[in-house]
């Protein structure tokens, strides 16, 4: 069935091309444009004490940020897995929320209750409030990646050990060393996108990479020193991604569980791990929530400061559903083509896809631009809404991707094959067969994707035609001048557009528990 000219060779083809040109190829422009510069401007910008400064800088974000979430995802992961807390489904949605918010709304949250004056006003603006800020968001990923390796583990090996081993013992030697590379590689996913991060560095007022390469572009309209200071990102995003893929394999989207026996819950530790849990999640979720009602209660009248920003609003949730939409179509296919794949081959995949999805937002806007402003046939969606849902794409495709790849990979090859035999072609089982199975996991990749894009800031401000806005680009370009509780008021619109689907999951989740 993959023989030239089949109709899965045709799809696949133009699905991979379509990636390519979208999510590839802004990025190849971006690393390919210094070398006609690089006499120019290179050694102002690599040998500076200011740009020494940025590296050190983005190393500390990337690094502390890691740190703390592993440190607070991973034993919540655990729990999760091994514990026996009540409530699991629905808290596990309630802690996986924070990754959904942007981050730059968790730090206009932060920056509000650390406002006025004294000491902690002179914290709010600093790299470790940046940290603390990434850590609180990107938790999750450590989460979710730390039960899903553990609940991977073979129960029978700790099973068997807890005969004569206590349980601490059985963790420190058998759960923990099994669980460390996905935890790791969790680490080094949000390290990637930690340094990747542009909003909440420049809301707080650090100086990292992201923000520099906005400036240049944005503000100083030099694109050469833009695409100089792109490089240093792009290279350790490859270097991460590749490490990343190295240490889990085909775990990454494989969706089995271990075959083996599961030992007994670790009941005694219940209390604990459900009093961390409620902890975590009144930090993370409901101390920023709380404040962002606090400061918009504030606003006169709320009204007033709806109506000024609905073309905004209105903005962000069509292009966000066009762009969903989009995105799904496109990873749909990549998706498939990786769930199939097998070997060197998927490996190159899920490195170009990872790479692809960490690299910095605003390299990516850049790229964009660099792409598509131009005279001409291509030139013509310069300057359109277009550029919207092409940045979208370039974002959000390749995570879309993975995640149906997971989906796809629980549908047995053999359905397929029972298909081909009885004489239906590829696209027929696909739409009877497969689609039909991987409906729940298209729906999630459409919601995941609605979420991301409407929260995306860091490509859409760089390539938003003149006179368009959407609703994170208006809260960013207001917060200098717009009294606190107007800006807290659109957070909270914002806010309250990405957690309405969670929030109805999370229903779904409690009532199917009730039964």
């Amino acid at each position: 069935m993959w023989r030239w000219p089949s109709s899965r060779i045709v799809v696949v083809s133009i699905s991979v091309a379509l990636f390519v040109a979208c999510c590839l190829l802004p990025v190849a422009y971006v690393l390919t444009a210094p070398l006609s510069t690089w006499n120019v401007g290179s050694k102002t910008v690599w040998l500076d004490a200011r740009q020494q400064g940025l590296l050190w800088n983005t190393a500390r974000l990337g690094v502390g940020t890691a740190l703390l979430a592993t440190a607070v995802g991973a034993p919540l992961g655990f729990a999760l897995a091994r514990i026996a807390v009540r409530g699991k489904s629905v808290l596990r949605v309630a802690l996986a929320a924070p990754v959904l918010l942007p981050p730059y709304v968790v730090a206009i949250a932060w920056t509000s209750l650390g406002g006025g004056h004294g000491m902690f006003a002179t914290w709010t603006y600093s790299l470790p409030a940046a940290i603390l800020v990434l850590g609180l968001v990107y938790y999750p990923l450590s989460m979710l990646a730390t039960e899903v390796a553990v609940r991977r583990i073979d129960g029978r090996l700790e099973e068997a050990a807890w005969l004569t081993a206590p349980p601490r013992l059985v963790l420190r030697r058998i759960t923990f060393p099994l669980a460390a590379p996905s935890v790791l590689a969790a680490a080094l996913v949000v390290f990637v996108l930690s340094v990747s991060e542009f909003g909440v560095p420049g809301l707080m007022r650090v100086r990292v990479y992201t923000t520099e390469v906005f400036t240049a572009f944005a503000a100083l309209y030099d694109f050469s020193r833009a695409t100089l200071l792109a490089v240093p990102l792009l290279v350790l995003c490859l270097i991460v991604s590749i490490v990343t893929v190295a240490l889990t394999g085909e775990r990454l989207v494989s969706p089995r569980r271990s075959s083996g026996t599961r030992p007994p819950l670790l009941v005694g530790w219940r209390g604990a791990a459900e009093a961390a849990a409620v902890a975590t999640v009144a930090i993370a979720l409901g101390i920023p929530l709380m404040v962002l009602v606090r400061e918009a209660l504030g606003a006169a009248p709320l009204g007033a400061v709806l109506d000024g920003s609905g073309r905004a609003i209105a903005n962000s949730l069509l292009l966000a559903t066009i762009g969903a939409t989009a995105v799904v179509a496109l990873a749909l296919w990549l998706g498939y083509a990786r769930a199939r794949a097998r070997g060197r081959l998927g490996q190159v995949a899920d490195v170009l896809l990872v790479v692809a999805f960490a690299v910095p937002s605003t390299i990516v806007g850049v790229g964009l631009i660099g792409l598509w402003n131009r005279p001409g046939l291509v030139g013509t969606l310069y300057g359109t809404d277009v550029m919207f849902i092409l940045g979208y794409l370039a974002r959000f495709v390749p995570v879309a991707a993975l995640a149906i790849a997971a989906t796809t990979r629980s549908v047995p090859v053999s359905h397929e094959e029972a298909a081909a035999l009885s004489g239906a072609g590829w696209l027929r089982t696909i739409a009877r067969i497969v689609l039909p199975q991987i409906r729940l996991g298209l729906l999630t990749a459409w919601v995941i994707a609605f979420v991301l894009a409407f929260g995306e800031l860091g490509v859409s401000i760089l390539i938003a035609p003149p006179g368009e806005a959407t609703l994170p680009i208006r809260i960013y370009t207001i917060i200098a001048n717009t009294p606190p509780s107007h800006v807290a008021a659109l957070a909270l619109v914002q806010t309250a557009v990405i957690l309405s689907p969670l929030a109805l999951l999370a229903l779904v989740v409690s009532v199917r528990e009730a039964r």
